[in-house]
């Protein structure tokens, strides 16, 4: 095959343009992903701008000034209380040598294993008049009443961000410990030997330098907590997330719950234009290999002092994952007799049936996208490869809200054209059916995977694979027996992140989930809607034990590297 150069046009253009048009093919996946991921989106706005307006007097009023100063004040609220357990705990391991230090290093991360509705079932029950805190400060105090005394209120706004902040941080530290230890070897040794304190180089050097994955930790909180339904439910506070579900099934206004759908798409626009902003001028400097194993100086703190930071990385552990297992953990033991109910075994088959869908789902499809960004390296299957990923910046809520009714077109459709052809009704394929809950987590949790991916892709020799095309084998052939054995372990990454995120997925899950299908997620969440968590237990402890497991390999993954020297 001669390949005929335009004029003037070099070699290397001309090679180009023919490398583009051979696998012009690959946009097509990421075309594909980039409508579905976009279609809920597409049809919320089209929902909010069909409206006569006649919920409007009533939304200005009554529900969106309310929820959005909500909503703002829990997201300061978290992302303050976030990035001081999160910075805070990061430099402590990091800088300082204490007892139980290489432990707390990654139990630290053991948080992100409780979905923060399940933290705040558990955190009501513990603050409760008649829970443990309460009961042994009565017993303490001699007091006997709640007219004797004060207690914060857990169901409040400052009580959610407390909630939320507990089982949040982990972002946050992962995100700022990462910084401390690569970026802090050459610039903060050098503060050292010029005298400078350890506060006083993390004050003045590492925290400017760490700045952009601060915010990028800070911002995966902010979207996290948008998304959150549950707690907000269940403690009483109004955020715009709530209101979205209240206003579309307590007053029926379709319209409405898209139209404050929109003002939460706005929100997230200024959360990843506030991530990004922030990285803007983000650099890294990789030093060389005998610089990165050297092991990062700690100051060893001894008496108090060492009591102390103990205590203070210990705290942020034991009320985000110690509290929930506790409380749920003392419920579960009082009804065992549960194992034995069909209701806890269906709902977690089903759980297992979505999750395991959705991984296999993400899982082939960022296989299939990061195949076409590798082969095709242009503008275009960049840029739609970025937009399929728009999912897991969206909140479940509107993602769902968007795709029931895109669904229910479809479905409509088909049953119209099915009715007109052969006489025959379809009925509803897609909407109320298993089928939407795997869709919507699929849209939501494909950034996971295309993430985690990406990241063993680029651990790759970047022409490991030119070999079998020197050989006469296609792109396509040489990636699945090249490239796809080779990355083995992090699809398996991929797929435990993706099937652990669907387990605890509630916003999106309890609005498309069909009559009588119940998530072990949504089973808690409808005890929790009846008053009684407790019965949940076992399905809350259900949940955790399946999200440990993964926690903790990602974590030992994250870690267990010679530059941490835990």
């Amino acid at each position: 095959m001669t390949v005929q150069t335009l004029p003037h046009e070099s070699s290397a253009a001309a090679a180009r343009r023919v490398r583009h048009n051979r696998h012009y093919g690959a946009l097509a996946p990421a075309l594909i992903a980039a409508a579905i991921a976009l279609m809920p989106i597409a049809v919320v706005i089209a929902i909010a701008l069909s409206g006569d307006g006649s919920d409007w007097p009533h939304l200005i009023q009554n529900v969106i000034p309310q929820s959005t100063a909500a909503t703002l004040l829990l997201l300061v609220l978290v992302a303050a209380g976030t990035v001081s357990m999160g910075v805070t705990s990061a430099w402590m391991v990091v800088a300082y040598d204490f007892p139980f230090r290489r432990v707390l290093a990654w139990m630290l991360v053991l948080p992100l294993a409780v979905p923060p509705y399940l933290a705040a079932y558990a955190f009501a029950e513990f603050l409760h008049f008649s829970g443990p805190v309460q009961t042994g400060f009565r017993a303490l105090t001699g007091f006997a009443t709640p007219r004797d005394y004060w207690f914060p209120e857990i169901r409040s706004t400052y009580g959610a961000a407390f909630v939320l902040s507990m089982v949040l941080y982990p972002y946050v530290y992962l995100t700022s410990r990462v910084v401390f230890i690569m970026q802090g070897r050459n610039i903060g040794d050098a503060a050292r030997t010029l005298g400078a304190a350890p506060l006083r180089v993390l004050r003045t050097i590492l925290l400017p330098v760490a700045r952009p994955a601060i915010v990028a930790g800070v911002a995966l909180v902010l979207m996290e907590t948008l998304n959150d339904i549950g707690a907000s439910k269940y403690l009483g506070v109004p955020t715009l997330t709530y209101s979205v579900y209240t206003t579309w099934l307590n007053r029926g206004s379709l319209e409405g719950a898209s139209q404050i759908a929109l003002l939460m798409l706005v929100l997230v626009l200024a959360i990843l234009m506030m991530e990004r902003w922030a990285r803007r001028r983000q650099r890294f400097n990789v030093g060389r290999g005998s610089q990165m194993n050297a092991q990062p100086p700690r100051v060893k703190l001894t008496g108090p002092r060492a009591v102390l930071a103990t205590l203070a990385t210990t705290a942020p552990v034991a009320f985000g994952f110690g509290v929930p297992l506790y409380i749920f953990g003392d419920y579960a033991s009082r009804r065992l007799y549960q194992l034995a109910e069909p209701e806890l075994w269906d709902a977690l088959l089903n759980s297992v049936i979505v999750a395991s869908a959705a991984a296999l789902i993400t899982v082939i499809v960022a296989l299939l996208l990061l195949h076409a960004a590798r082969i095709d390296r242009s503008r275009p299957v960049a840029a739609v490869t970025r937009l399929a990923m728009v999912g897991y910046a969206l909140p479940g809520t509107v993602l769902g809200l968007g795709l029931l009714f895109a669904l229910a077109f479809i479905d409509n459709s088909i049953d119209a054209w099915m009715r007109e052809l052969f006489g025959i009704s379809t009925g509803l394929l897609f909407t109320g059916s298993a089928a939407a809950v795997i869709l919507v987590c699929s849209i939501r949790f494909l950034a996971l995977a295309e993430g985690a991916v990406r990241g063993g892709i680029e651990k790759l020799p970047p022409h490991i694979d030119e070999a079998a095309r020197s050989l006469g084998r296609s792109p396509t052939r040489s990636a699945v027996s090249v490239l796809l054995p080779l990355l083995r372990p992090a699809v398996f990454t991929a797929a435990v992140l993706v099937f652990v995120d669907t387990v605890k997925e509630l916003s999106a899950t309890i609005l498309l989930r069909p009559f009588g299908f119940n998530t072990l997620a949504t089973s808690v969440f409808e005890d929790a809607s009846r008053g009684v968590p407790e019965d949940g237990a076992m399905a809350a402890l259900t949940i955790i034990a399946t999200s440990v497991v993964p926690v903790i390999l990602l974590s030992g993954a994250l870690m267990r590297d010679r530059d941490a020297r835990l």
